[in-house]
């Protein structure tokens, strides 16, 4: 066993946590929509034939916002194949995913369903095949109010006379990938982003725009990139993009379990990039990062776009997680909350089957994937202000890291309430972890225990199935106390946490 020290003071804070970092993603691929949220003969079908079953886990998993449609398939994508009567819509080959998409859920069936659960919906225009007046278009038939334009009343005989009013809009995705549909240099996409944006800023004032920065750091372009493009687009957007996945690479788990330090250093790098940007435009604005695709991807088993025959959809890079990939989640969901100060919006990719926190069989039941847990702890409970941690402990060796810390810690104060959330994985694979949290710089009577929960199991290879729906779950965890402004618990090997506290006499 090792020993972790941690040091907390409300007056030293990192930012106040943005809900919107948890956000989702749902793209036309494989079976996240149809199948997914969309299955009109499921038994829990609602009247617009989303599944009922779904919609309830998604409450629980605490989204609130989610992306949409892509992901790849935007860039190829033409939304008004999406809107007016289903049986006149025209069936399409997505060249992203070589599947042949229905167009039975559209931008308004997604709104519906977004409204209808209290979600957000974020949606990304393609500028791979398409550009300025399509972007514009969609934008005007989504937020105009009915009378005012021919676009607007278009969506009024959809049956959906009030705008739809959203918000944060996507220029593109992954425009800097070559495996894109419409692929483009730096200078290419950033002057198109810029023309775009500044068109659909005179079409609504009030929206908020991300520009696609890189798709992963391992991009040979990765911070030049972020570079160019923000020197087209910086006074006209609000955040820039990033993405990123990972999987255990040749058997290297210990660099796996700590892969947020890539993403930490992702976030470093790309608001550097931005704030140099801004000091040669001699600008006071701060973009911010908006993270709308991350998770645990194992892309070593997928054959890649070219591989996939043309087919009529179905299931699609549905990964099975296990309990080292929920760890893995937590301290990815950790990263994002120690950059609140920069990180105003996240997606994780996606929301349902397709590399995601929920399942689903066709006609039958619905469940939690290992990585819905701490997501969802997460979400429900780490709100308020984030503080930095100082924290003493043993580093790890890692190959593609370096030495790391062993343990990281995160906190989430509400000053409201006074409630403490602390988030803590153990990445040591062999070693337990005695955490000590001096509490000490809290005003009042100090704190009480509420409860302690942990992620983790004597098999990190253990998974959640349809018929083992609950095999990893969260569990209370014993033997940890309060006493004299001092936090003390175990935690095992491989093992993620939330442990919350309330002022004593609340």
């Amino acid at each position: 066993m090792y020993d972790v020290h941690v040091g907390l003071d409300p007056a030293f804070s990192v930012g106040t946590v943005d809900p919107r970092i948890y956000g989702s993603f749902v793209e036309h691929m494989g079976r996240c929509v149809y199948g997914g949220i969309f299955e009109p003969d499921h038994p829990t079908a609602d009247e617009h034939g989303f599944r009922k079953d779904v919609a309830e886990l998604v409450r629980e998993l605490g989204v609130t916002n989610v992306r949409y449609p892509g992901g790849n398939f935007v860039s190829n994508y033409r939304w008004e194949d999406g809107v007016g009567p289903v049986q006149d819509r025209p069936k399409r080959l997505d060249l992203a995913w070589r599947s042949i998409e229905p167009n039975t859920v559209g931008v308004d069936e997604f709104a519906h369903w977004t409204r209808g659960l209290d979600l957000d919906p974020v949606m990304a225009v393609n500028l791979g095949t398409r550009g300025v007046r399509a972007a514009v278009d969609l934008l005007e038939y989504c937020n105009l109010p009915a009378g005012s334009t021919s676009l607007a009343d278009r969506r009024a005989a959809n049956g959906r006379r009030e705008p739809h009013g959203i918000r944060t809009w996507c220029l593109g995705n992954e425009m800097d990938g070559p495996w894109q549909i419409g692929h483009k240099t730096a200078d290419e996409y950033g002057r198109l982003a810029a023309e775009t944006a500044r068109a659909m800023r005179r079409t609504d004032p009030d929206i908020e725009l991300v520009v696609c920065g890189s798709s992963n750091s391992g991009m040979p372009t990765f911070g030049s990139w972020e570079r160019t493009v923000l020197e087209h687009t910086y006074d006209l957007v609000d955040h820039i993009s990033l993405h990123a996945y990972y999987e255990p690479v040749a058997g290297d788990i210990d660099s796996f379990l700590t892969s947020s330090e890539n993403m930490r250093g992702m976030i470093s790098a790309v608001t550097a990039t931005a704030d140099h940007v801004a000091a040669v435009k001699r600008s006071r604005k701060r973009i911010t990062v908006s993270f709308d695709e991350w998770n645990v991807w194992y892309q070593s088993r997928f054959p890649g776009e070219a591989g996939l025959a043309i087919r009529p959809g179905g299931p699609l890079i549905e990964d099975v997680y296990d309990v080292t990939d929920a760890v893995v989640v937590g301290d990815l969901l950790m990263a994002l909350l120690d950059n609140a100060d920069r990180v105003a919006i996240a997606n994780q990719a996606q929301l349902v089957n397709v590399i995601a926190p929920i399942r689903t069989e066709p006609g039958n039941s619905a469940w939690r994937q290992t990585i819905f847990h701490p997501f969802a702890l997460t979400a429900k409970y780490a709100r308020g202000t984030v503080l930095q941690t100082q924290v003493r402990g043993p580093l790890l060796a890692t190959g593609q890291h370096g030495d790391v810390p062993a343990t990281r810690v995160s906190a989430v104060h509400d000053p409201a309430t006074g409630g403490l959330t602390l988030l803590a994985t153990n990445r040591d694979r062999h070693r337990p972890a005695a955490l000590n949290v001096s509490l000490r710089a809290f005003a009042g009577e100090g704190h009480r225990l509420v409860e302690h929960l942990t992620l983790g199991d004597s098999d990190p290879g253990a998974t959640n199935s349809a018929d083992r729906p609950d095999r990893v779950t969260p569990r209370p965890v014993d033997g940890t106390t309060v006493r004299d402004g001092q936090l003390e618990a175990t935690l095992p090997p491989t093992s993620w946490h939330l442990i919350r506290l309330h002022p004593a006499q609340s």
